[in-house]
């Protein structure tokens, strides 16, 4: 008997990879995906509560038959194709610190990218497990403090905008997390945990983000390709990256 999936499968999943150029300035978001994936349980998720989801349209993708509620504190992503053509997503303008939900309303809560943009993280994470159902799961990325850096490799420098600028530009407050620190915030070690986008992988993602032209970011991902499938290839559960992925359940 052919056991049910629950989630995408992982090549349907990565192939809807929302950032342009997926397989260029967009592959260290596939890598992401794929991060995101290894730690998403495998379960029934009714009613999914995405927090910070935007226009990535993630969590849909990853549970294509959840209930999905986004919330997000920017209300013209009501108009993303994400959430206005998905009969299955309903947006929510708030805060993640206050979430206009009763408590116990959902399976599983995501925040991808999220909590390094708030200040009172301490406050999104209780009320996440507020609003959780007992026996749900919380999924988390967010960048490893001690490991991510920008650009990673000093020799892209020049091209490339300084760490702080990115910072105001994606409206960090706070470099990123360790793994203990995300488990202080939620209260007990994460279900499972994995990294992404390691050091090889690193040079692709310093180019997406620099100032040259995207013709020239063109060339030199297409330089860097051989190094990027490498990294990609050899990038196992174990291998160590600049970024994190997390899964916790709350205790039933």
């Amino acid at each position: 008997m052919t056991a049910v999936a629950h989630k995408a499968p992982l090549g349907a999943f990565l192939a809807r990879n929302p950032f342009p150029g997926p397989f260029t300035d967009g592959l260290f978001f596939r890598d992401k995906m794929r991060a995101l994936h290894r730690v998403a349980p495998d379960i029934p998720v009714a009613d999914l509560l995405e927090v910070g989801g935007g226009q990535s349209g993630l969590s849909a993708l990853l549970y294509p038959r959840a209930r999905v509620t986004n919330l997000d504190m920017e209300p013209s992503f009501a108009e993303a194709p994400c959430n206005r053509d998905n009969p299955r997503v309903t947006f929510v303008a708030g805060d993640a610190t206050d979430l206009p939900f009763a408590d116990e309303s959902f399976d599983m809560v995501t925040m991808f990218d999220l909590l390094e943009h708030v200040p009172d993280d301490g406050a999104v994470a209780r009320e996440v497990l507020r609003v959780l159902r007992p026996g749900g799961w919380v999924l988390v990325s967010t960048p490893d403090r001690e490991r991510w850096r920008y650009p990673y490799y000093g020799v892209f420098k020049p091209v490339c905008p300084p760490e702080e600028e990115l910072f105001a530009e994606w409206g960090h407050v706070r470099r990123g997390y360790t793994q203990g620190e995300l488990d202080a915030l939620f209260g007990a070690p994460a279900e499972v945990a994995v990294s992404f986008i390691n050091p090889l992988l690193a040079l692709s993602h310093d180019v997406s983000f620099s100032r040259l032209s995207r013709r020239r970011r063109k060339v030199l991902h297409a330089l860097f390709a051989p190094v990027s499938a490498v990294g990609w290839i050899a990038h196992g559960h174990r291998t160590k990256g600049t970024e994190i992925a997390a899964a916790w359940r709350k205790a039933g």
